[in-house]
């Protein structure tokens, strides 16, 4: 593969984990929000619940369309997925955790700006490079 073929297919999967991202995104902030507001979960409590289901979401949309990697078994991907995930909370949490509770800034606020950050980066690349590489 030529590195015009390189780049585009990185800017495809790019593009494409987003709009996965943006879906599993939308169901974790939904979560999120009734967690906080209607259960009166704390912002990193409801922000474990809610990544986790929304990681099942993510999962499945990046496997099947984004990545499109169904060739290898879904057990060496999943365990794979999982580990991210936990790193993803854990990185998400935190940042919710200090930007809430240290900086006192908008839960709301504080989950959008640590989400762009986590799922640009740490996410996408991981997903790319390990979890769904073919």
């Amino acid at each position: 593969m030529n590195k015009r073929d390189r780049a585009s297919n990185f800017f495809l999967s790019f593009g494409k984990a987003q709009i996965s991202a943006f879906i599993g995104g939308i169901s974790d902030f939904a979560i999120y929000t009734f967690c906080l507001q209607v259960l009166g979960f704390s912002a990193h409590g409801s922000n474990v619940l809610s990544g986790t289901l929304g990681a099942i979401v993510n999962f499945t949309i990046n496997r099947y369309w984004a990545f499109e990697s169904t060739t290898q078994p879904i057990g060496n991907q999943l365990w794979k997925f999982v580990l991210v995930v936990i790193g993803s909370i854990s990185l998400k949490s935190t940042g919710i955790y200090l930007l809430v509770d240290y900086l006192h800034w908008n839960p709301f606020y504080s989950k959008l700006a640590v989400e762009l950050v986590v799922s640009l980066s740490f996410n996408f690349l991981l997903q790319k490079y390990w979890v769904f590489r073919k």
